[in-house]
Protein backbone atom coordinates (compact mmCIF):
# COMPACT_ATOMS: atom_id res chain seq x y z
CA UNK A 1 0.00 0.00 0.00
CA UNK A 2 1.11 3.48 -0.72
CA UNK A 3 3.14 5.01 2.41
CA UNK A 4 1.96 8.22 3.34
CA UNK A 5 4.04 11.20 4.58
CA UNK A 6 3.72 12.21 8.62
CA UNK A 7 2.20 15.82 8.11
CA UNK A 8 -1.87 14.22 6.95
CA UNK A 9 -1.08 12.40 10.14
CA UNK A 10 0.20 15.22 12.18
CA UNK A 11 -3.11 17.09 11.31
CA UNK A 12 -4.99 14.28 12.34
CA UNK A 13 -4.25 13.72 15.29
CA UNK A 14 -4.36 17.43 16.36
CA UNK A 15 -7.84 17.73 15.05
CA UNK A 16 -8.95 14.21 16.82
CA UNK A 17 -7.93 15.53 19.94
CA UNK A 18 -8.99 19.22 19.36
CA UNK A 19 -12.23 18.50 18.42
CA UNK A 20 -12.84 15.38 21.56
CA UNK A 21 -11.62 17.97 23.56
CA UNK A 22 -14.47 19.89 22.28
CA UNK A 23 -16.89 17.60 23.34
CA UNK A 24 -15.58 17.05 26.55
CA UNK A 25 -13.88 13.37 25.64
CA UNK A 26 -10.41 13.09 26.74
CA UNK A 27 -8.03 10.87 24.53
CA UNK A 28 -5.44 9.68 25.75
CA UNK A 29 -2.28 9.37 23.79
CA UNK A 30 -2.24 5.48 23.33
CA UNK A 31 -6.12 5.54 22.35
CA UNK A 32 -4.59 8.63 19.75
CA UNK A 33 -1.73 6.64 18.59
CA UNK A 34 -3.91 3.61 17.73
CA UNK A 35 -6.76 5.65 15.53
CA UNK A 36 -3.88 7.49 13.67
CA UNK A 37 -2.84 4.05 12.72
CA UNK A 38 -6.27 3.54 11.67
CA UNK A 39 -6.65 6.66 10.10
CA UNK A 40 -3.44 5.94 7.56
CA UNK A 41 -4.29 2.47 7.23
CA UNK A 42 -7.87 3.83 5.63
CA UNK A 43 -5.94 6.39 3.65
CA UNK A 44 -3.64 4.02 2.48
CA UNK A 45 -5.91 1.24 1.55
CA UNK A 46 -8.69 3.75 0.09
CA UNK A 47 -5.78 4.84 -2.93
CA UNK A 48 -6.64 0.78 -4.00
CA UNK A 49 -10.40 0.22 -2.76
CA UNK A 50 -13.04 2.38 -1.79
CA UNK A 51 -13.47 2.67 1.84
CA UNK A 52 -14.71 6.01 2.53
CA UNK A 53 -15.61 9.38 -0.17
CA UNK A 54 -13.92 11.30 2.92
CA UNK A 55 -10.25 11.41 1.67
CA UNK A 56 -8.84 14.59 3.94
CA UNK A 57 -7.39 13.97 7.13
CA UNK A 58 -9.22 16.47 8.76
CA UNK A 59 -12.63 15.37 7.56
CA UNK A 60 -11.82 11.78 8.47
CA UNK A 61 -10.95 13.11 12.08
CA UNK A 62 -14.12 14.57 12.58
CA UNK A 63 -17.02 12.93 10.36
CA UNK A 64 -15.08 9.09 11.08
CA UNK A 65 -13.55 9.32 14.69
CA UNK A 66 -14.63 11.89 16.38
CA UNK A 67 -18.62 10.74 15.08
CA UNK A 68 -17.48 7.65 16.27
CA UNK A 69 -16.42 7.99 19.97
CA UNK A 70 -18.87 10.47 20.29
CA UNK A 71 -21.37 7.82 21.24
CA UNK A 72 -19.50 6.17 23.65
CA UNK A 73 -20.42 8.52 26.40
CA UNK A 74 -24.45 7.58 25.93
CA UNK A 75 -23.64 3.54 26.32
CA UNK A 76 -24.71 1.92 29.70
CA UNK A 77 -23.08 -1.31 30.60
CA UNK A 78 -22.79 -2.84 27.34
CA UNK A 79 -20.74 -5.81 26.81
CA UNK A 80 -20.66 -7.39 23.58
CA UNK A 81 -21.62 -5.15 20.33
CA UNK A 82 -22.58 -5.87 16.50
CA UNK A 83 -21.23 -3.14 14.07
CA UNK A 84 -23.59 -3.11 11.12
CA UNK A 85 -22.32 -2.13 7.80
CA UNK A 86 -18.83 -1.28 9.36
CA UNK A 87 -17.22 -0.20 6.10
CA UNK A 88 -14.00 0.84 7.37
CA UNK A 89 -14.34 0.04 10.67
CA UNK A 90 -16.92 2.72 11.97
CA UNK A 91 -17.81 3.01 14.51
CA UNK A 92 -16.59 -0.27 15.40
CA UNK A 93 -12.88 -0.17 16.06
CA UNK A 94 -12.98 3.34 17.75
CA UNK A 95 -15.69 2.38 19.93
CA UNK A 96 -13.53 -0.80 20.91
CA UNK A 97 -10.35 1.35 20.97
CA UNK A 98 -12.38 3.90 23.66
CA UNK A 99 -13.86 0.61 25.50
CA UNK A 100 -11.29 -1.94 25.50
CA UNK A 101 -13.15 -4.63 27.01
CA UNK A 102 -16.29 -4.56 25.14
CA UNK A 103 -16.26 -7.45 22.79
CA UNK A 104 -16.94 -6.55 19.66
CA UNK A 105 -18.00 -7.79 16.00
CA UNK A 106 -17.59 -6.39 12.89
CA UNK A 107 -20.09 -7.23 9.52
CA UNK A 108 -20.15 -6.11 6.16
CA UNK A 109 -21.17 -8.00 3.05
CA UNK A 110 -17.91 -6.49 1.07
CA UNK A 111 -15.26 -8.93 1.07
CA UNK A 112 -12.50 -6.47 0.60
CA UNK A 113 -13.36 -4.34 3.19
CA UNK A 114 -13.94 -7.22 5.57
CA UNK A 115 -10.05 -7.73 4.41
CA UNK A 116 -9.11 -4.41 5.54
CA UNK A 117 -10.69 -4.48 9.09
CA UNK A 118 -9.38 -7.59 9.92
CA UNK A 119 -5.55 -5.79 8.49
CA UNK A 120 -6.45 -3.23 10.96
CA UNK A 121 -7.23 -5.38 13.98
CA UNK A 122 -3.80 -7.29 13.38
CA UNK A 123 -2.19 -3.90 13.12
CA UNK A 124 -4.00 -2.27 16.73
CA UNK A 125 -3.71 -5.65 18.34
CA UNK A 126 -7.02 -5.72 19.60
CA UNK A 127 -7.87 -8.35 21.48
CA UNK A 128 -12.03 -9.86 21.39
CA UNK A 129 -12.91 -8.31 18.28
CA UNK A 130 -13.58 -9.56 14.97
CA UNK A 131 -14.33 -8.78 10.98
CA UNK A 132 -17.42 -10.80 9.28
CA UNK A 133 -17.93 -11.21 5.86
CA UNK A 134 -21.69 -11.74 5.51
CA UNK A 135 -24.87 -9.88 4.90
CA UNK A 136 -26.76 -9.06 7.75
CA UNK A 137 -29.35 -11.26 7.04
CA UNK A 138 -27.40 -14.43 6.62
CA UNK A 139 -26.22 -14.22 10.00
CA UNK A 140 -30.18 -14.30 11.87
CA UNK A 141 -30.28 -17.93 12.27
CA UNK A 142 -26.57 -18.54 13.54
CA UNK A 143 -26.74 -19.65 17.23
CA UNK A 144 -23.35 -17.71 17.35
CA UNK A 145 -24.62 -14.44 16.69
CA UNK A 146 -29.09 -15.05 17.35
CA UNK A 147 -30.21 -13.15 20.20
CA UNK A 148 -26.21 -12.56 22.04
CA UNK A 149 -25.95 -8.88 21.38
CA UNK A 150 -26.76 -6.15 24.23
CA UNK A 151 -26.10 -3.77 21.44
CA UNK A 152 -26.74 -3.34 18.30
CA UNK A 153 -25.06 -0.48 16.13
CA UNK A 154 -24.99 1.11 12.60
CA UNK A 155 -23.90 4.27 10.93
CA UNK A 156 -26.13 5.10 8.18
CA UNK A 157 -26.85 1.74 7.11
CA UNK A 158 -30.43 2.27 5.95
CA UNK A 159 -33.27 3.48 7.67
CA UNK A 160 -34.50 2.74 11.30
CA UNK A 161 -37.68 0.66 10.64
CA UNK A 162 -35.19 -1.15 8.03
CA UNK A 163 -32.23 -1.52 10.30
CA UNK A 164 -34.52 -2.35 13.18
CA UNK A 165 -35.59 -5.33 11.54
CA UNK A 166 -31.89 -6.35 10.52
CA UNK A 167 -30.72 -5.67 14.21
CA UNK A 168 -33.66 -7.63 16.04
CA UNK A 169 -32.48 -10.65 15.65
CA UNK A 170 -29.20 -9.84 17.35
CA UNK A 171 -30.77 -8.20 20.36
CA UNK A 172 -30.09 -9.80 24.07
CA UNK A 173 -33.75 -9.98 26.08
CA UNK A 174 -31.82 -6.89 28.27
CA UNK A 175 -30.20 -5.61 24.88
CA UNK A 176 -30.87 -2.42 22.86
CA UNK A 177 -30.25 -0.98 19.27
CA UNK A 178 -28.15 2.58 18.81
CA UNK A 179 -28.93 4.18 15.36
CA UNK A 180 -26.55 6.97 14.25
CA UNK A 181 -28.66 9.48 12.17
CA UNK A 182 -27.97 13.20 11.21
CA UNK A 183 -30.32 15.69 12.19
CA UNK A 184 -33.49 14.43 10.26
CA UNK A 185 -33.43 11.11 12.03
CA UNK A 186 -36.81 11.70 14.14
CA UNK A 187 -38.77 11.69 11.19
CA UNK A 188 -37.46 7.78 10.69
CA UNK A 189 -39.30 7.26 13.90
CA UNK A 190 -42.53 5.40 13.32
CA UNK A 191 -45.43 4.19 15.36
CA UNK A 192 -44.72 0.59 15.01
CA UNK A 193 -41.31 1.38 15.54
CA UNK A 194 -42.59 2.96 19.22
CA UNK A 195 -45.30 -0.07 19.42
CA UNK A 196 -42.24 -2.09 20.12
CA UNK A 197 -39.57 -0.33 21.43
CA UNK A 198 -39.05 1.88 24.42
CA UNK A 199 -37.21 5.11 22.95
CA UNK A 200 -34.22 7.24 24.20
CA UNK A 201 -32.46 10.07 21.64
CA UNK A 202 -29.05 12.29 22.36
CA UNK A 203 -27.92 15.16 20.23
CA UNK A 204 -24.68 16.19 19.70
CA UNK A 205 -22.81 18.32 17.13
CA UNK A 206 -19.33 17.59 15.15
CA UNK A 207 -17.03 20.45 16.88
CA UNK A 208 -15.73 22.06 13.29
CA UNK A 209 -18.05 21.92 11.19
CA UNK A 210 -21.18 21.83 13.86
CA UNK A 211 -23.31 18.89 11.75
CA UNK A 212 -26.03 18.26 13.97
CA UNK A 213 -25.79 14.04 14.85
CA UNK A 214 -29.00 12.33 16.05
CA UNK A 215 -28.29 8.74 18.10
CA UNK A 216 -31.55 7.05 18.47
CA UNK A 217 -31.35 4.57 21.50
CA UNK A 218 -34.14 1.91 20.99
CA UNK A 219 -34.75 -0.84 24.01
CA UNK A 220 -37.55 -3.69 23.85
CA UNK A 221 -40.54 -2.98 25.76
CA UNK A 222 -41.01 -5.20 28.51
Amino acid sequence: MTILSEQPIRKFKHHLKTGSNDLGIKLSEHQVKLMAVHAKELMAWNKKINLTAIKDPLQIAEKHFIDSIAVVSFFGNEKYLIDMGSGGGFPGIPIKIMKPSLKVVLIDSSRKKVNFLKHVIRMLHLENIEAFHSRVEDLHENEAYKNKFDAVISRAFTELSGFVSLASPFLSEEGSIYAMKGKHGRKEITPAVLKKFDLQTDHYQLPFEKSDRLLIKLSAKR
